[in-house]
C-alpha cells in the first residue's frame, strides 16, 4: 500500500467519526424524549436473545456520563483510523463489534453488557499494537500518543469497578491485538533509502567515493573522473581557393 494514499485527509477522516457519535447520541436522546429502555437489548451472556446485543450494544449507554465518557475517545480513535489506516478502517470496526460482542457474550456474567466501551478498546489495542508491529515512524508516534491519552483505560479490563463490563473492555482488547496481527500486511510500510537497500554497493556510490578508508574528504577523485567527462574531438579542413 502506498504511503500517499493512506497518510491523506479527507472529509471522511471528520465526517464517518461524526456521523457515529451523531447516531449513539440520537439513540440515547430517544429514549430520555419517549420514555424508552434500550438496555434490554443489550449482550446477555450465553442466552439465544442476548446474541442481539451483539450488534446493538454499541449503540446504547446507560446514562449521559456512559455516553459522554465515550464520545470523545471513539471519535478521535475512529478519526486516527481513517486517516493512519483509510484502507481497512470499516473491516477493523465492523469485524471488531462483531467479534468483540462476541466473545463478552461468552465470557461475561449474567447482566446485560451496553456502550461503545468495547469497539473504544478494539481500535486502542489496534493502534498500539499495530504501530510497534509496522515500525513505521508515523504509526509507532500514534501509537505512543494513544499511550499517554488512554494508557490508564488497561485498568478497566479487571474487575476493579462495580458496574463496569470489564469482560467488553477485555474483549476489545484481544479482538484488537489479534487484528493487528491479522491485518499485518495491509499497512503502509516505511520507505527505504538506497543505502537500506539489499542491492546497494558503498563502493559505487558517487558520495563515499570523495571519502578514503579513515574517513579523509577527497576532493579531486583524479583520472577516475575524467573518464566520465565527455570528450569534444576537433576536426580542420583545409579552405579551398
Amino acid at each position: 500500500m502506498k504511503v500517499q494514499s493512506q497518510f491523506k485527509f479527507s472529509t471522511g477522516v471528520i465526517a464517518y467519526p461524526v456521523f457515529f457519535v451523531l447516531i449513539i447520541w440520537l439513540v440515547f436522546w430517544f429514549e430520555v424524549r419517549f420514555g424508552f429502555n434500550f438496555s434490554k437489548y443489550g449482550i446477555y451472556p450465553q442466552t439465544l436473545k442476548g446474541l442481539r446485543g451483539v450488534l446493538l450494544s454499541p449503540f446504547i449507554h446507560g446514562n449521559i456520563q456512559h455516553l459522554y465518557h465515550n464520545t470523545i475517545p471513539l471519535f478521535v480513535l475512529s478519526a486516527a483510523m481513517f486517516y493512519f489506516y483509510r484502507a481497512i478502517t470499516w473491516k477493523v470496526i465492523l469485524w471488531g463489534i462483531l467479534f468483540s460482542g462476541l466473545l463478552t457474550w461468552y465470557i461475561g456474567r449474567p447482566s446485560y453488557h451496553i456502550g461503545a466501551s468495547g469497539l473504544i478498546y478494539v481500535l486502542i489495542s489496534f493502534t498500539f499494537f499495530k504501530g510497534i508491529f509496522a515500525k513505521h515512524f508515523r504509526l509507532i508516534a500514534l501509537s505512543l500518543l494513544i499511550v499517554f491519552l488512554y494508557g490508564s483505560m488497561i485498568w478497566y479490563t479487571l474487575p476493579i469497578e462495580e458496574g463496569i463490563s470489564w469482560e467488553g473492555h477485555l474483549s476489545g482488547l484481544i479482538v484488537g491485538l489479534a487484528f493487528a496481527l491479522f491485518f499485518r500486511k495491509e499497512i503502509a510500510k516505511p520507505k527505504k533509502y538506497i543505502w537500506e537497500q539489499e542491492s546497494y554497493n558503498e563502493d559505487e556510490d558517487p558520495f563515499l567515493r570523495h571519502f578514503d578508508a579513515e574517513g579523509n574528504f577527497i576532493e579531486n577523485l583524479g583520472p577516475e573522473s575524467d573518464n566520465n567527462q565527455p570528450k569534444i574531438n576537433y576536426t580542420y579542413k583545409e579552405k579551398k581557393e
